[in-house]
């Protein structure tokens, strides 16, 4: 035992020294939070509007002074008809027109959006912003109350999605690079004829990530908390509980590569192409999985991050008990039994 701790910390102390890979475990974390919380939104803010009216009665007076006092939209103009505002749409001087009815106040209804839908995400999020401010005017006929993201700040959805994806990028990808620049190198089997048994050679390894992830998911849940003020509504406990699960998943994932890989390039593009571009697109991290096609919800199914990243917004966002993220954790605790017994049968294989 006292060699295997001796192994850890001389891995450890290696790692230290690599200021390249400190920054790359530390840097790139930061930096997409900073990235992803800040400078890439889907917030609705400042949406330029044209109202078109025939007559500016009390009640349609009031929705107008409601959207312009809102944070979301800013009036640009108003116009007598809808044909106007198009034209400013068009000329790219306005991204939304609202077109009142002449009975607006006496029937409370009679109300069209005209809506630049260059881009239909963010075309239905500033409809739906316009519609949730009109009719929640006092005597609206509609009242809309948002559950756990009141102020519908994107930064909810980002943080728990950049954590799954940072936490199995830099784990996966870091433990197999480590691994097979021993057999690069040549060193490999100098650790493996060591005193050490050879599987405890290749745990020691990986057990100085599993320290530096779990250092990175604290930095990430601090960032998350004091500088993006997303909320950590669940038990912190569960959260590092499921998230340590979720980075011996990874680490599995970067033992396994590295029984395949034979050199740190094809080990790095492994990482990156068989795990970067799942967890982006079919994790549900950018794009919701139940808006894919059926075939590809099937196969997000396979993507673990897709697991991690649901219990986190539950866990995080929500508020939940650990029994509301069961399923959940159930499928990572098989996924990660499941590639890491792969990934020691295989070098058991390779060994013998």
């Amino acid at each position: 035992m006292k060699q295997f701790i001796s192994f850890v910390i001389k891995e450890g102390k290696h790692i230290l020294r690599d200021k390249r890979t400190m920054l790359i475990l530390f840097g790139m974390p930061i930096a997409m939070m900073l990235i992803l919380g800040f400078a890439i939104t889907t917030d609705v803010k400042n949406v330029r509007t044209v109202v078109v009216t025939s007559q500016m009665d009390h009640l349609t007076q009031q929705a107008v002074e409601r959207l312009s006092q809102s944070e979301y939209f800013t009036i640009v103009k108003a116009v007598a008809t809808p044909q106007e505002a198009e034209h400013i749409i068009r000329n790219q001087k306005a991204d939304m027109a609202l077109v009142f009815a002449k009975d607006f106040a006496s029937k409370k209804s009679g109300l069209q959006f005209i809506v630049d839908g260059s881009d239909p995400n963010m075309a239905q999020q500033w409809t739906a912003y316009a519609q949730s401010v009109i009719t929640n005017m006092q005597g609206g006929v509609v009242n809309t109350k948002m559950l756990y993201n009141p102020q519908m700040k994107s930064a909810y959805n980002f943080v728990p999605a950049v954590m799954g994806m940072i936490l199995m990028l830099i784990c996966a990808m870091m433990t197999s690079i480590s691994i097979v620049k021993e057999k690069e190198r040549g060193t490999m089997e100098v650790l493996l004829v060591s005193p050490i048994r050879p599987l405890m050679v290749i745990i020691a390894k990986a057990v100085p990530y599993l320290i530096l992830a779990f250092a990175i998911l604290i930095v990430i849940l601090l960032m998350a908390r004091y500088v993006l003020g997303v909320p950590l509504s669940g038990s912190l406990f569960w959260i590092l509980a499921v998230s340590t699960l979720y980075i011996l998943l990874a680490l599995s994932l970067g033992l396994l590569i590295s029984n395949i890989a034979k050199s740190q390039l094809v080990a790095l593009l492994a990482s990156a192409l068989l795990l970067l571009m799942p967890v982006v697109m079919l994790s549900g991290m950018m794009f919701p999985v139940e808006s894919m096609p059926t075939v590809l919800q099937w196969l997000s199914a396979i993507i673990p991050p897709k697991y991690y990243i649901e219990a986190m917004r539950k866990l995080m966002i929500m508020g939940v008990g650990i029994g509301e993220v069961m399923k959940e954790v159930t499928v990572l605790i098989a996924m990660t039994v499941f590639f890491l017994t792969i990934a020691l049968v295989k070098f058991k294989t390779r060994l013998e």
